[in-house]
């Protein structure tokens, strides 16, 4: 993919702008001039006739926020194979890869929920450094699981409240800035069942309380309805998957707060790709009735007016970085959000919940922009190929050149 020079400027540059959208709900903002400076949104105001203007974009929206991914995954079709014949010279080779293929697809900010050996870490610390070229990242670490469970291959092992708490306390020691808890059995690791509650209510509780004593925020892979209520019980702030909520849960998700991070790309890719033969049998039956429970539980939580925040949980089967757009795109079309709810729900919502920026487009704000060929409203599917994408006000990558 080509990119531009990554020079920011500190004089000022105006983009006349057809479409605007900010992050927000805002009602789009035609024919608009948006001026940026030393890496920020300096202005936004209507166009002027006659302005001197860098460049006009038919449409603008902010950088977008994949708020659940894995770097180390390349979207594999036998991904817990995969994983334990790779090295973690070879991981960390895929992270760099998959961290620049986000950016180049206008993902400027993500939250990696569980890597292994610091992977995630040392990648978002190369990437602030200005060493190589990807988004901003907040990173979980390893996974905390029980014994066995779900995830334990890339996972820090654990069996009392206090085991949770030691466990947190590493993933600080190593640099994470959030926790992720396994919360339930899943899809991608052979002999967990999905809908079984796994990390206790008393480990969770722990594990949560230790991470918030640090400011540190918490997501929690649950997809099973005992967890995923557990989890809120223990004053979670993310539930990831949350397929099999029940009206409980709903309560439990407005009263504390907390955000619904549905992943609807993860199990929709390996069910379209169910008969190319390469993934596991066991992996296409939990697929199967996680997707029965999915569209269902989903859509009635976003109705019932729980936070739904964008992301894909990128590197599983199928599930390619550089594709963050379907994830809007399912929310649009299986959620039954307008095209501007979605992509509010992948940049200002999914933002807000990871805590790297704002992911709105107003003076002050970082210059994270997408130009777009076409009006998302008219056209989402503009979102998969970006014209050009900027973060922190460098442009990164331009199709133009």
């Amino acid at each position: 993919m080509p990119s531009a020079p990554a020079n920011r400027s500190h004089a000022g540059v105006t983009f006349r702008v057809g479409t605007f959208y900010d992050g927000t709900l805002a009602k789009a903002r035609r024919n608009v001039d948006v001026t940026i400076a030393d890496g920020r949104v300096l202005s936004v105001e209507e166009g002027a006739e006659g302005g001197e203007h860098l460049r006009r974009v038919p449409c603008m929206t902010p950088g977008l926020t994949n708020a659940h991914v894995h770097l180390e995954g390349s979207g594999e079709a036998a991904s817990q194979d995969a994983w334990s014949r790779s090295t973690p010279n070879e991981r960390v080779i895929s992270a760099v890869a998959n961290a620049r293929k986000s950016l180049y697809a206008g993902v400027t900010s993500i939250r990696d929920l569980g890597c292994s050996g610091g992977t995630a870490m040392s990648v978002a610390a190369a990437i602030a450094e200005g060493r190589i070229e990807g988004p901003r990242i907040a990173s979980a670490g390893a996974v905390i699981c029980m014994t066995g469970g779900h995830g334990w291959f890339l996972g820090r092992q654990v069996d009392s409240p206090w085991e949770a708490r030691k466990a947190v306390r590493e993933q600080l020691l190593a640099g994470a800035t959030c926790i992720k808890f396994i919360a339930t059995g899943g899809v991608l690791t052979r002999g967990a069942v999905p809908g079984n509650a796994q990390l206790t209510a008393e480990e969770l509780a722990a594990g949560v309380d230790e991470a918030h004593r640090h400011g540190m925020r918490c997501a929690a892979h649950a997809i099973g309805t005992l967890g995923i209520k557990n989890a809120l019980r223990a004053g979670i702030d993310s539930i990831e998957h949350g397929h099999m909520l029940d009206d409980e849960a709903i309560e439990l998700f407005k009263a504390n707060g907390a955000y619904l991070v549905p992943t609807l790309t993860a199990p929709t890719c390996i069910l379209e790709h169910a008969d190319d033969g390469k993934q596991p049998e066991w992996a296409l039956q939990k697929a199967r009735t996680v997707a029965e429970e999915m569209q269902r539980n989903i859509a009635r939580a976003y109705r019932a007016g729980v936070k739904i925040a964008g992301g894909s949980d990128a590197g599983t089967p199928y599930n390619f970085h550089e594709r963050y757009a379907y994830e809007i795109e399912l929310m649009h079309r299986l959620l039954g959000m307008s095209p501007q709810e979605a992509l509010h729900a992948a940049t200002a919502v999914a933002s807000e919940l990871v805590g790297l920026t704002s992911g709105t487009l107003a003076p002050g704000e970082p210059a994270d922009l997408l130009f777009l060929e076409s009006d998302i409203a008219n056209d989402l599917s503009t979102l998969y190929q970006p014209l050009a994408v900027m973060k922190d006000g460098a442009l990164l990558f331009d199709r133009a050149r």
